[in-house]
């Protein structure tokens, strides 16, 4: 199964479970037999509970995507059809390299070389700003480190 495929059937879960708790509600609300308030609370309930099953797919579904948009640029720089440096991927300890950077560029602190999974481009931002550098610079610089 492509890449392609994968974002198109998870897609196509997504907005049938979207699909499925809109007309379960629509349904309920038409058919309850409560009067309208008591059956306003109660679907009040009903969709926080599946907003936020939705809200947990939804965000599942966008890690997945970025871990896979990271993983074809990667390979796209690999096979040279971007440029070096396009894509973050840092190797070893990350006090190791930050110290290195310290000790290259000192007007480095310890918060311009805050780094959490994930946040490379943050890192990558702050150290533009700090040594007027570019982006595809600055990545590559710590990459190569």
């Amino acid at each position: 199964m492509s890449y392609h495929e994968e974002d198109n059937n998870a897609g196509k879960i997504l907005l049938a479970a979207i699909a499925g708790a809109g007309a379960g509600i629509i349904a309920g609300m038409l058919l309850a037999p409560d009067k309208g308030s008591a059956t306003r609370e109660s679907w009040k309930g009903v969709a926080t509970k599946y907003s936020g099953q939705l809200g947990e797919q939804a965000t599942k579904l966008g890690s997945d995507l970025e871990a896979k948009f990271k993983e074809y640029a990667g390979k796209l720089e690999d096979l040279g059809l971007t440029g070096a440096g396009s894509t973050l991927s840092l190797k070893g300890d990350w006090n190791d390299i930050k110290g290195r950077l310290k000790q290259q560029y000192a007007q480095l602190t310890d918060e311009d070389l805050t780094y959490a999974e994930g946040q490379g481009d943050e890192l990558v931002g702050r150290l533009q700003g700090k040594l007027g550098k570019g982006k595809s610079e600055i990545t590559k610089m710590l990459n190569d480190m």
